[in-house]
Order: C-alpha cells, then sequence, then structure tokens
C-alpha cells in the first residue's frame, strides 16, 4: 500500500474567492474523486481550524493499491482537471509519498 499526503497553504485570495472559500471547494473537488479512479482506496481532506503560523489550511490523505495507481492518479483526467484550480489557489505546497 502507497499512503499519499499533500499539505496545501492557501492564497489569501484566489479564483475570486476567499481562502476559506477555496478550501471547501478544494475539499469538495478533492473528495469527489471517490471511486472514480482504479486504485485509489480512500481519499479524505482536512481543513485546518488552528490557524498557527506552521498551520497548512488543507491537507490530502489517500491510500493507493501500490505505486502503479498512485501513477494512474497522478495523470487520471480527472485528478489533471483539478491542477489548474488548486494550483492558483495555493502558496505552497509540501507532499509525502511512502509505502507501507
Amino acid at each position: 500500500m502507497v499512503k499519499h499526503i499533500v499539505m496545501w497553504r492557501l492564497c489569501d485570495e484566489a479564483h475570486g474567492n476567499s481562502a476559506q472559500v477555496n478550501a471547501r471547494l478544494m475539499k469538495e473537488k478533492l473528495e469527489a474523486l471517490s471511486g472514480r479512479i482504479p486504485g485509489l482506496l480512500s481519499i479524505e481532506v482536512g481543513l485546518d481550524f488552528s490557524c498557527t503560523d506552521s498551520s497548512a489550511d488543507v491537507v490530502l490523505y489517500s491510500e493507493f493499491a501500490n505505486k502503479a495507481a498512485l501513477e494512474t492518479y497522478q495523470s487520471h483526467p480527472e485528478h489533471e482537471a483539478l491542477k489548474p484550480f488548486i494550483g492558483g489557489a495555493t502558496r505552497e505546497r509540501r507532499l509525502v509519498d511512502y509505502e507501507c
């Protein structure tokens, strides 16, 4: 199994929305991928409420059957379609992929 974790810090404003609105939209769009991409076993998106200087705004936690499934996800058209929105709303992105 492969775990894929991504954290984003969002721009204060992007796409005509506040960071809070964009965070909710990211959550909806990412969670809508559930059951739509082969090998994606689970997906969860959390929105930060601590609002500290070291906090990210949004976190993605997802599990894949294997590395090939993660690669499929990365290039899947439905995932690709989200990248312009997420990239345009993001000021910083961190990720960790690991096998367990």
